[in-house]
């Protein structure tokens, strides 16, 4: 049988261990909600990167293809396959399917990633800002609607 002192410490250690476990659970809700915030600037900082890609790529609901093709539901996709959109041989023969490296590679110097693509573009050098650019065009499923 147990000394009361003994029940009382055992209790005690209860508290603490249930103390413990909130306070981990709101820790973890708490980081999950500024990595959410920050996902939100990466993409409204994109949104000002990709005014730099508008004069030749659409995104959005309404989105067509121009000089270049709609950029709707990017990732996952094999590079030159948007329907409706002339590729260069090289872009359909690259093998390339679009994932946040091969995006990145591609437009920090699309040239020298596909030798003979159409796109003039020289690319966007700083990484943070290519990385903002990728979180801003995830925000877009393949029919153009933003995804949260």
């Amino acid at each position: 049988m147990l000394s009361c002192a003994a029940c009382r410490a055992r209790q005690h250690r209860g508290r603490l261990n249930k103390d413990a476990f909130v306070k981990t659970i709101l820790l973890v809700l708490a980081v999950a909600g500024v990595a959410s915030d920050a996902y939100a600037q990466d993409a409204a900082s994109g949104e000002k990167v990709f005014a730099q890609c508008r004069a030749c790529h659409q995104v959005g609901p309404n989105a067509k293809n121009a000089v270049g093709p709609v950029l709707n539901g990017l990732m996952g996709r094999k590079a030159g396959t948007y329907e409706g959109y002339t590729y260069s041989q090289a872009m359909k023969d690259s093998g390339i399917t679009w994932t946040d490296d091969s995006f990145s590679t591609y437009i920090m110097n699309p040239r020298s990633k596909v030798p003979g693509t159409k796109m003039a573009f020289a690319g966007v050098k700083d990484p943070g800002k290519v990385a903002d650019l990728l979180a801003y065009l995830k925000r877009f499923d393949a029919n153009g609607n933003k995804v949260p």
